[in-house]
């Protein structure tokens, strides 16, 4: 699960065993029942692994000892000696574990001159060394075999450990991203040391490794390396939205970048969290997840999508596609007990992967392919493993099986899976990561299996990022870190904040809950959708989280609305009918009020009249469709501004003393304008300013709209409303920040206070009758006068004139103008 695109990389120490770990899929698999009463029998589900593993498409003699293998050249890759990930996944064939073990022991060395990634080195090397030994510990306790062992491979992971501990001589106690084994980082001949930077997931995708090192060999120092690195993390999150970015300075603990999601750079942070809790029992940990999980849901959780904002401003989206990286985060959210969002999720990604075969390595949030990329990630086979073990759907069961289908069909090779290099193409790439086979093959083995064909109890386990098993017992070994205090921000907590997920509470005697919410997304990309004419034109709520009820947002927008279900009339047929059951449940028909041609914006200003600004400081400003109609108004609207508490004013109005008699700034978002105009009003607000919460929005670049109702009367808004975008509202903060009492004055811009008048110029017609000479055609001139008005100030006239005639062809003097 989790990790970042900094961790597919060249010196990722990984497995090699590739014949041995084919032998995880050889136990006989017994039959459930099927999606809509179908069986999968035994053979069915054997066969939807089997058809990987068949042959020596793993044969270890293709690879050994380099790290990984190359598919497509039928070779190994990178000689670094690393190559022991995968062994706790032989579940039943025990005599193959015993004997990678032994050739681990033999042959692995870490007095290496190379330098390595520390995040994927602990992910995968680390993580591997741990997960082996505690299965061979397991094997040993009970008698029946790996009795020479004498932990070996735990030695090995300290030995590796301390290689790993030069990265996080920092001030802050972040790691550096890169280690030389053997010269660590500052040594001259190190090669490495020079980087500032480093991603959020690669300091804070420690903790599980480290401190279960700490556990079994003794020494705590690398939980606290771990657990300081977190605390870094923990305390430069941005406080006004809990929020993280995803590339911080290890030197100073500066967000260099600021989008924050859950997909690459940040995904496994947020995992070990949630997983340190669970392995060590530590609730600081929780508290830290539970805050960040709040602010996940509130800002990048859109269901079924999962996008990036901004950490300072997370109300603005910073890009328009998504990674396929955070197709584990269903996953987590099962963990969490949180399985409705993990259905909506989940379910778009399966959509997803109907319509281009795998997840691209990112896709826009309109489905369509942004990087064609597909470095066969498990993190989609692992959400279907988590949300079949919570749901007991056999939906689940089908979607592994197009997995395990689409693998065999588009990414199987004679000597294994190749990545595929573009998804539009099907072209491959002559890689095949040792994730693949730690993670894809264990979670799509765990998928189709039972517990009773398991040779561990699966529940005692966590899972790492990689799918290495470290036993959930080490919270029982030894106390957690006495330092580890950093108190988290209070956060409501829920149903799920501090107990484990339950089917029964969260869709009691309703098993068909799972397929209700995924029958809403059924057809998200398109596909399957039958194409048939609708007697009414409808659109689909997409029930975002914007803190209003959708029909209520929609009313913000001038749009009225109507259900369907009494749009579709006794006159459609019985079949018409039935076609627009379930996939229109959730659809409503808008009847949109067209604005007539004639009507206009007019715009309106807020200018600054106090001093320094004397009037000097104009913004522009949209009106809106209720309030005071400035317009009516003579001199505008004067008074100071006064910025509300809380500002959004969605809420109780804490400061209406100081609003009493003042124009009141709130920022736009969380609620309806008509309910913060009220409470401001209700507070003596004399009028009120609201500002967009959208970053960069201008009115140079926006056209200007007018605010409108909440669908209820507003005749008892009788204040001023006016309408700034960002960079409008920005000025005028700032000016208030410096200046403290600013005096404005809200107004038509027509009216705007010291703007010099134009003249006006009268434009008269005169019809002129010319006289000629005899037997000459006679003519009309139309005489063209503009004479200058009298002004209202000066009250004299102006008799200065200017005068042109032109021709026009004759016509009827009465009928001229």
């Amino acid at each position: 699960m989790g990790g970042n695109w900094i961790r597919r990389e060249k010196h990722s120490c990984g497995g090699f065993v590739m014949a041995v770990v084919a032998v995880i899929f050889s136990c006989i698999l017994i039959g459930v029942t099927g999606q809509d009463g179908q069986t999968m029998t035994a053979e069915e589900k054997f066969y939807m692994v089997i058809l990987m593993i068949d042959g020596r498409s793993y044969d270890y003699d293709y690879a050994y000892p380099a790290d990984e293998l190359m598919p497509l050249s039928c070779r190994g890759r990178m000689p670094l000696n690393c190559c022991f990930v995968c062994f706790e996944q032989l579940l039943n064939k025990l005599d193959e574990f015993e004997e990678a073990v032994k050739k681990t022991v033999q042959d692995v060395r870490f007095d290496n001159d190379i330098v390595v990634s520390v995040f994927e080195t602990n992910i995968r090397v680390l993580g591997g060394l741990l997960g082996a030994h505690v299965m061979a510990d397991v094997l040993k306790q009970r008698g029946e075999r790996m009795q020479w062992y004498r932990d070996e491979l735990l030695h090995m992971a300290k030995e590796l450990g301390y290689r790993l501990l030069p990265a996080f001589n920092t001030t802050s106690g972040l790691p550096y991203p890169r280690v030389n084994l053997r010269y660590g980082v500052v040594n001259p001949l190190s090669r490495t040391g020079t980087e500032s930077d480093t991603c959020t997931a690669c300091a804070g995708t420690m903790i599980l490794e480290f401190a279960a090192l700490s556990q079994l060999s003794g020494d705590p120092i690398f939980e606290e390396h771990a657990r300081k690195a977190m605390d870094v993390l923990w305390e430069k999150r941005q406080r006004g939205s809990d929020l993280v970015g995803t590339v911080i300075n290890i030197h100073n603990g500066d967000w260099v970048r600021r989008d924050s999601g859950v997909g690459a750079g940040i995904d496994s942070y947020y995992e070990y969290l949630m997983k340190a809790y669970i392995l060590l029992g530590d609730k600081v940990y929780l508290d830290r997840f539970n805050t960040h999980y709040s602010a996940i849901m509130k800002y990048i959780s859109q269901p079924p999508l999962l996008l990036n904002v901004h950490m300072h401003n997370p109300t603005v989206n910073v890009r328009s596609w998504m990674d396929s990286l955070l197709a584990f985060f269903p996953g987590l959210q099962v963990l969490r007990g949180d399985l409705k969002p993990a259905i909506e999720t989940h379910e778009m990604l399966y959509q997803v992967t109907k319509r281009h075969n795998f997840l691209p390595e990112a896709f826009t949030t309109e489905f369509r392919v942004h990087w064609g990329q597909h470095p066969l990630r498990p993190e989609f086979a692992e959400s279907t493993y988590f949300l079949y073990k919570a749901t007991g759907d056999p939906y689940y069961l089908k979607v592994g099986q197009s997995i395990v289908e689409k693998l065999n069909t588009h990414a199987r090779v004679p000597c294994g899976f190749a990545a595929v290099q573009d998804v539009r193409t099907g072209t491959h790439e002559d890689r095949m990561d040792s994730f693949f086979l730690a993670e894809m093959f264990k979670y799509l083995y765990l998928l189709f299996s039972e517990k009773s064909q398991l040779p561990i109890n699966i529940d005692d386990y966590i899972f790492t990022t990689e799918a290495h098993l470290l036993p959930v017992s080490l919270s029982t070994t030894q106390p957690s870190c006495h330092t580890n205090n950093t108190e988290p921000q209070a956060h409501e907590d829920d149903l799920f904040s501090y107990s484990c997920p339950s089917a029964q509470t969260l869709f009691p005697n309703n098993p068909t809950f799972a397929k209700t919410i995924r029958d809403s997304y059924k057809y998200l990309t398109g596909l399957g959708r039958t194409q048939q004419p609708s007697p009414v034109r409808g659109i689909e709520l997409p029930l975002h989280d914007t803190g209003l009820e959708p029909v209520e947002f929609l009313k913000s927008m001038g749009i009225s609305l109507t259900p369907l279900t009494e749009l579709v009339s006794a006159s459609l047929s019985s079949a018409s009918q039935d076609s627009q059951k379930g996939v229109f449940k959730l659809k409503l028909v808008a009847e949109v009020s067209q604005t007539p041609e004639h009507e206009e914006v007019v715009p309106l200003i807020v200018q600054l009249i106090s001093p320094p600004f004397l009037g000097r400081t104009v913004l522009t400003a949209g009106p809106a469709k209720f309030g005071m109609d400035l317009t009516k108004q003579e001199h505008g609207v004067k008074g100071s501004i006064v910025k509300s508490v809380p500002y959004t004013a969605c809420g109780p109005i804490e400061n209406a003393v100081e609003i009493t008699g003042h124009i009141a700034l709130a920022l736009r978002g969380d609620c309806m304008f008509a309910a913060k105009a009220r409470r401001l009003q209700e507070a003596g607000a004399t009028g009120v300013i609201f500002i967009d919460h959208r970053e960069g929005s201008s009115s140079a670049e926006t056209p200007l709209f007018q605010m409108v109702g909440d669908g209820e009367p507003t005749d008892d808004i009788t204040v001023p409303l006016v309408f700034l975008f960002s960079k409008e509202g920005a000025t005028l903060s700032a000016a208030l920040q410096e200046h403290h009492n600013v005096d404005v004055l809200l107004l038509p811009k027509e009216k705007q206070l010291g703007k010099e008048k134009p003249e006006k110029l009268n434009i008269k017609f005169r019809i002129a009758k010319e006289e000629f000479a005899e037997g000459e055609i006679e003519s009309t001139t139309i005489q063209l006068v503009l004479e200058q008005s009298e002004t209202d100030t000066e009250g004299a006239s102006l008799t200065g004139k200017n005068q042109d005639t032109c021709s026009s062809p004759q016509k009827d003097p009465e009928s001229s103008p």
